[in-house]
């Protein structure tokens, strides 16, 4: 991805030739790759109103990006296994984002200019805010089921003293429905098989002779059954105990057991499910909410080129991709070719310890033409 500079200088005669002769600098260069940006004929309205427009555009456009990056990054997330492919589903009305951005072009059925610039930034606004509210209901279904997905499955993981025991016993392993007898599970170190086997009827009285069997093994141990009389059972947990033999509280039913491995298939199957029409989703308004992203930074430059320049509008925009390399070099070039515009902000920037009174630059960069940036950067590492 890239960061790209929207900038807008006068459009009369004068600094149409300026436009020329940045052009012409910054390709010979190579310091950058512009492209005109067109931004329609748009309803002006009150000085007054293009002010308090300017400031809620300016938070619409954090808001907007904030979304966007949101959105990125769950694509991220919901493709956990082929990141390598996030890049491609963030496409912008069906092409890649510079493409889109570099070829912009006003959406008029959506964002119709007849109407004043403030109900553009309310249905601007609108339009954001139901993706980012929607965003957060899918997202939250979708957490669910993938967290009680994860929280099961790490169940199955793990050594046989921690993990889930449901996918290795079976009903033949115990003696089940006796007054009398128990089958306990004995986690048992390898290095002590040949100890278990020697010494487990002994442990305490009752236990059943040769009832031993090992029915699952890891790296650490084995899983052996034992049956005994249950009123042993106490006694022999605690002699097992201190020989480093550790019976694990695990009753055999068979209702639960079921029950635990269907969770687990229908958790599966639902995020399987989910998956498909939430990935959709996610692409569309990642499309639909870059592309309005992309309308507010449009807006932004009208009105500040509007307050800026003053009427008639007559101002002309444009898409800059500056080198990588040659941002200082670019931005030099650029208050040399209007610094007329203005010459105090101008020789503020060349001569940065130059105290000015009277100018005082707000936290948003100052240039003496109207400028903003895309940082398309920002969705590298969703």
């Amino acid at each position: 991805m890239s960061e790209f500079w929207l900038i807008s200088a006068p459009g009369d005669k004068t600094n149409l030739q300026a436009w020329e002769r940045m052009n012409t600098v910054t390709s010979k260069s190579n310091l950058s790759s512009n492209s005109k940006f067109h931004i329609p004929d748009l309803k002006v309205g009150t000085l007054d109103a293009l002010v308090g427009l300017s400031d809620e555009l300016g938070k619409l456009d954090s808001f907007a990006e904030s979304v966007i990056k949101k959105i990125a990054q769950y694509i991220g997330e919901v493709m956990e296994d082929s990141k390598d492919k996030v890049q491609e589903n963030l496409l912008a009305n069906g092409v890649d984002l510079i493409s889109y951005l570099t070829r912009f072009e006003w959406d008029m059925a959506k964002y119709p200019i007849k109407q004043p610039l403030k109900n553009i930034s309310e249905a601007l606004a609108k339009q954001v805010t139901q993706i980012e509210t929607d965003l957060k209901t899918r997202s939250a279904a979708y957490n669910n089921i993938k967290g009680n997905l994860q929280s099961l499955e790490k169940k199955t993981v793990g050594n046989l003293l921690t993990r889930t025991l449901a996918d290795i016993v079976h009903k033949e392993d115990f003696v089940l429905n006796s007054e009398y007898l128990i089958t306990l599970l004995v986690v048992v170190p390898k290095s002590s098989y040949v100890q278990w086997q020697k010494t487990y009827e002994s442990l305490s009285d009752m236990v059943v002779p040769r009832s031993t069997k090992m029915i699952a093994e890891d790296a650490e141990g084995g899983l052996f059954t034992v049956t005994l009389f249950r009123k042993v059972m106490d006694d022999f947990k605690a002699k097992a105990r201190e020989n480093r033999f550790m019976v694990r509280e695990f009753y055999f039913d068979e209702k639960e057991l079921k029950c635990e491995k269907e969770e687990l298939m229908k958790l599966a199957s639902d995020k399987k499910q989910q998956y498909g029409p939430l990935l959709r989703w996610l692409k569309v308004n990642f499309s639909e909410a870059f592309v309005a992203w992309i309308h507010v930074k449009a807006l932004r430059v009208f009105v500040e080129s509007v307050l800026r320049y003053g009427l008639p509008v007559n101002f002309q925009a444009m898409l800059l991709q500056p080198n990588r390399k040659s941002v200082k070099r670019l931005r030099d070039v650029l208050n040399v070719v209007f610094k007329h515009l203005d010459e105090v902000a101008a020789a503020s920037i060349m001569d940065p310890g130059m105290d000015i009174p009277g100018l005082q630059l707000s936290n948003q960069e100052y240039y003496p033409y109207v400028y903003f940036k895309i940082d398309l950067s920002l969705l590298d590492g969703s």
